[in-house]
């Protein structure tokens, strides 16, 4: 672990410094408060080693400024002082250290105490990648990777609200795979997973980087384009259509699997008084596609 230790004496802080690298930590050496702070800044060290007694920024004040940092993560600190009685560790305590060694300190004792910090951040870690992992379940869908139903909708909504207090346009795209039961029935569902994975995968590299594409439901997936008017996002739609319809899904006994699809598209221009609500424009987007089925299919339909 990287460790940035704080100390405005050289023999004590080389002192620290063998023994943590004795212990195979890699260490950052600052000779001062200041110069520690600026260390933090730049290496974003998780565990911190600092003197007390320091001229200009002593210990206590660096920890201050550590908790105020308002960093991603949690900083491990450990308050190294001479000062060992029960007042000062209460101070060094109060200030925003997690643990506090004395000098002489045991070298077994310092690096069982850094040991402990290790186990702590390692913990913390652990904890926000689960956090986030049910984060990610909980608005993706498992299968394709994209917004789920739930996450998308509140995509649009909130755009929605966006559209209507900037007043700009926001356009909805409705996708639906033609005749995609065929696919499940002749070449098993296997296949037909991955074909809507095929599918999900060229949304993504069809659409900008500030819009949204989820999965709306079976072989259905919406896409919400901020600030586009209804030609500009018609044209999106047929570019869509056209490289999904160029798409092939190679099969492991050979030959391939070609779709084709059909898409609705709706677009909402705020004006003053009047602000459609979001299922009023998925209604105009979903019927568009149904006009686009009933017209033949592989086709993009405009919202009337």
């Amino acid at each position: 672990m990287k460790i940035l230790v704080v100390e405005d004496e050289p023999a004590s802080r080389r002192l620290v410094v063998i023994n943590l690298t004795w212990g195979g930590h890699e260490v950052v050496e600052a000779d001062g408060g200041e110069a520690g702070w600026q260390a933090f800044l730049r290496e974003q060290t998780r565990l911190v080693i600092t003197d007390w007694m320091m001229p200009e920024v002593n210990g206590t004040e660096l920890i201050r400024r550590i908790r105020s940092a308002g960093q991603a993560g949690y900083t491990y600190i450990i308050l190294l002082t001479a000062m060992g009685t029960k007042e000062h560790v209460v101070v060094g305590l109060e200030s925003g250290a997690d643990d506090y060694v004395t000098k002489p300190y045991d070298t077994q004792e310092l690096l069982a105490r850094v040991a402990i910090g290790e186990r702590i951040l390692k913990l913390e870690e652990s904890l926000l990648t689960s956090r986030q992992q049910m984060t990610y379940l909980a608005t993706h869908d498992v299968l394709t990777g994209l917004l789920n139903r739930r996450a998308v909708q509140e995509r649009a909504e909130a755009e929605l609200n966006r559209a209507n207090r900037e007043s700009v346009p926001l356009s909805l795209i409705l996708l639906d795979v033609d005749h995609f039961k065929s696919v499940n029935d002749r070449f098993g569902h296997a296949v037909g997973d991955q074909a809507l994975q095929l599918v999900a995968r060229l949304l993504t590299q069809q659409v900008r980087t500030y819009d949204w594409v989820g999965r709306w439901g079976g072989e259905e997936f919406l896409m919400v384009l901020p600030g586009t008017p209804l030609p500009e996002s018609g044209v999106a739609a047929d570019r869509i259509r056209e490289a999904l319809e160029a798409a092939a899904l190679p099969l492991a006994a050979g030959g391939e699997v070609k779709m084709t699809v059909s898409l609705g598209v709706a677009c909402v221009t705020p004006v003053a008084g009047r602000s459609p609500s979001l299922e009023e424009v998925v209604r105009q987007t979903d019927a568009a596609l149904y006009r686009a089925k009933g017209l033949g299919r592989n086709r993009v339909c405009l919202a009337e």
